[in-house]
């Protein structure tokens, strides 16, 4: 499968990833949050192959690219293409996402949401 993130793979950091997330968490709001934070711990596990990884990175890539940053500074509708890219990308490595990745990803939500509604995640969960 032919990865159309590809050029965004340069562009992902660690860093400017949580750096991101903990500075716009609410604002890109849960579904985007808790999708991204799928793909991250999903690319943190030995068992996830290459190919997955470079399509999780593009993924993430794209989600930290400067030129994507100016439409995510209008609330609600610009994080919608980011949640449409860390859909696909969660789709593409649904495999690779288990009970132990769905966890991790629950638990940082808490630390920076709260107490907050766990059915409102059924809709990504359901995509995998």
């Amino acid at each position: 499968m032919k990865n159309p993130f590809r050029p965004y793979i340069d562009r992902f950091s660690e860093s400017q990833f949580w750096n991101k997330l903990q500075h716009y968490a609410r604002k890109a709001g849960l579904k985007t949050v808790y999708s991204a934070l799928l793909l991250f711990f999903a690319y943190r596990r030995k068992d996830t192959p290459l190919w997955a990884k470079n399509i999780i990175l593009g993924t993430l890539g794209y989600f930290l690219a400067p030129i994507d940053a100016v439409p995510d500074l209008t609330p609600v509708l610009g994080y919608t293409d980011d949640l449409g890219v860390l859909a696909f990308g969660l789709v593409t490595i649904a495999a690779y996402v288990d009970d132990q990745v769905r966890e991790k990803a629950r638990q940082q939500l808490s630390k920076w949401f709260g107490d907050y509604d766990p059915t409102e995640l059924n809709e990504v969960d359901k995509q995998l």
